[in-house]
């Protein structure tokens, strides 16, 4: 097995050695660099540039194991876009295996400064390969977003050298909670190998996220400490239990930061071509992304290298998806976003992907850097206008019916945009940036002084209250009053049409202490406490999530025709008026869905009831059959009318 068809790069195993290949078009000179495993340097051998810029090198004898790095040598004019300096060590952007994590130093920055000792040496590996299977993850299904070391860190079940690894979600222990509350897919915050931002290690701080990759085929030692084989396992047990596994991967910047960061890869090999620059100011990199550097995704080396990152993944450990962090810079160009641009086509277009799960997170903080609606299909697409109105309706802001049935529908306003039939929305209440699901009822404001920035990093605007007391209290009636908020708005997000993603923690209460932006918080502040969950709410996830999948209505993700298949009424049990929908504190909704029941086999209706007041709601349920509420310990009884409580939503089926 292969996923590296175009021999561009990486390091290829024969029977007689081992074949290095590295592109780059404006360095003078690339040298292969050999390390014993005690990291002494072996050998430093000059490469041979060959067709399309692609230097290599042949080296006889050599195995799987050898331990590797490159060093370019070229002009170095920062102001020019050129950054080859001999001294710094450069990791292969075709490493699949390292035997270090990254570790950050000024140095890394410095020219003339060696940093052999600091860079982590690629490792020559052999592939292994499976036969993907059809994703497991079909549209409609529920994504668990993980942040792989604080969600089984703490796990008392997990043996402690296993806690905060990949191998720990194949856990018993684990998979039985992914299992109680219905999860279909996992979706893995970066695994890949990253660096601290060079503004953490003075502050005592880490990156706990990873979101700032060097290497993208490489996974990360601190998460993945048994690589390829360690996911592929994982992988597998997951599956075996009917939950696919999806990568968030970034690919629209690297750790090498602006000109004052680190030279590690891309930067050391060939800066002027594998990053975007301003028009005629080559040495001013573009910042699209808010990290000092924007990869330039439309270069073909660039593109091919996506492609074979994304392929390694698939056949080396059957991986069912990808989610692309600020995927509008996959189609920048020199002129703008292209939706249909040659790199989100070739993903599209490759034999290995096409069938895989695509999910774009769509926004970066460029020009034109908001396309949410606009990538192509079959790509999936966070839906931050779901997150802002379901938090605003639920807060008690005017004027938020109307959204709230917009995402109950599926957005088709913004999907059926180029001729779409159906919702691509990814549905969320909250995501690993922002509020925790808890924190969102619990402040008002953000509170990150952690962070070591004054409080000045992070969102101001997250749509979120209180309750009556900023953060954590021992006021019964107010744990009271933000519990049912809580599963109001986990009921809300259970019953929207598209996917949906929780991010793990939130369906039982977890909490960040009202930090909106804790990427630096490898400690408690991030890590799950499972011994501090809040069993009732993981209850009522369960119970929404199954209903979700009880009712066919969930997985169908053609928009509503309004022929039948969806009513809106309300309380009078009468469809809902103009003057009702314009109502600009309207605090009621019902919402008539024609569905089939899997448990009876019958088709039905289902309604669900909304009631965001601070007292009770009584809707009249039209007939001409009754109604049962279901409910967990409710019994099933006919009723004509549903008794809404205050702040909740409720589920009634047609008898």
């Amino acid at each position: 097995m292969a996923a590296n068809r175009s021999g561009q790069g990486g390091a290829t195993i024969f029977e007689t050695g081992v074949d290095f290949a590295v592109w780059s078009h404006n360095a003078g000179q690339i040298e292969l660099c050999l390390f014993g495993k005690d990291d002494k340097e072996l050998a430093r051998l000059p490469m041979e540039r060959g067709d399309n810029h692609v230097h290599r090198l042949f080296v006889d004898g050599l195995k799987e194991g050898a331990r590797y790095g490159y060093r370019a040598d070229g002009v170095y004019a920062p102001d020019s876009g050129l950054w080859f300096d001999p001294s710094k060590l450069l990791v292969d952007p075709y490493a699949k295996e390292l035997d270090r994590p990254f570790i950050y130093d000024p140095i890394l920055g410095t020219f003339g400064a060696e940093t052999q000792h600091l860079v982590p040496k690629a490792i020559v590996t052999r592939d292994i390969g499976v036969k993907p299977e059809k994703p497991l993850f079909k549209p409609g299904g529920f994504v668990y977003e993980v942040a792989v070391r604080p969600f089984t860190i703490l796990h008392p079940e997990v043996p402690e050298a296993q806690r905060g690894t990949v191998a720990a979600l194949a856990h018993p222990a684990v998979i039985a909670h992914l299992k109680r509350i219905g999860v279909d897919a996992v979706e893995l915050m970066p695994i890949t190998a990253w660096i601290d931002e060079r503004h953490l290690p003075p502050l005592g701080l880490r990156n706990g996220w990873g979101y700032n990759p060097v290497a993208f085929m490489a996974l990360d030692p601190r998460l993945v400490p048994g690589g390829m084989a360690e996911l592929r396992d994982t992988v597998a047990k997951l599956h075996a239990e009917g939950i696919a596994v999806i990568l968030d991967l970034v690919f629209n910047h690297t750790g090498e930061s602006d000109r004052f960061g680190a030279t590690l890869s891309l930067r050391g090999l060939d800066n002027l071509s594998f990053y975007r620059h301003l028009p005629g100011r080559p040495g001013e990199l573009v910042n699209d992304t808010g990290t000092g550097n924007t990869v330039a995704c439309d270069h073909p080396y660039i593109r091919q290298l996506i492609i074979d990152s994304l392929r390694h993944f698939v056949l080396g450990a059957g991986i069912d998806g990808f989610r692309f962090d600020l995927a509008p810079v996959l189609g920048r160009t020199a002129g703008g976003f292209e939706g249909h641009g040659e790199t989100l086509t070739a993903m599209l277009a490759d034999d290995v992907l096409a069938d895989r799960v695509m999910i774009a997170e769509p926004w970066d903080i460029g020009p034109g850097g908001y396309q949410l609606g606009n990538f192509p299909s079959p790509f999936l697409e966070w839906n931050d206008r779901v997150r802002d109105d379901l938090r605003c309706y639920w807060r008690g802001d005017d004027w938020k019916t109307g959204p709230l049935a917009t995402a109950l529908a599926g957005s088709s306003d913004i999907f059926s945009r180029g001729g779409g039939h159906a919702t691509r929305s990814v549905n969320f209440l909250a995501a690993h940036d922002g509020f925790t699901l808890r924190d969102l009822v619990s402040y008002s404001g953000k509170h990150n002084d952690a962070n070591g920035e004054q409080n000045r990093d992070g969102h101001n605007e997250n749509h979120s209250w209180n309750n009556g007391v900023e953060g954590d209290t021992c006021y019964p009636d107010i744990i009271g009053r933000r519990r049912d908020d809580l599963k109001a708005l986990l009921s809300t997000l259970f019953a929207t049409r598209g996917s949906i993603m929780l991010t793990a923690g939130d369906e039982a209460g977890r909490s960040q202490r009202g930090n909106n932006n804790a990427y630096c918080q490898d400690n408690e502040i991030t890590w799950v406490d499972w011994s501090a969950l809040d069993d009732e709410l993981i209850a009522h996830t369960a119970f929404v999530s199954a209903l979700r999948k009880r009712f066919s209505v969930f997985s169908q993700m053609d928009f509503f025709s309004g022929n039948g298949d969806v009513e809106w009424i309300s309380p009078s049990g009468q469809p809902m008026s103009v003057q009702e929908w314009e109502t600009p504190n309207a605090s009621t909704l019902g919402m008539l869905l024609s569905t089939r029941d899997s448990e009876s086999g019958n088709d039905t209706r289902l309604a669900v009831l909304f009631n965001r007041s601070g007292g009770e709601a009584v809707f009249a349920l039209p007939g001409p059959a009754a109604w049962c509420p279901l409910a967990p310990d409710t019994p099933e009884k006919s009723m004509t009318s549903a008794a809404v409580p205050k702040r909740s939503v409720v589920f009634y089926l047609q008898s």
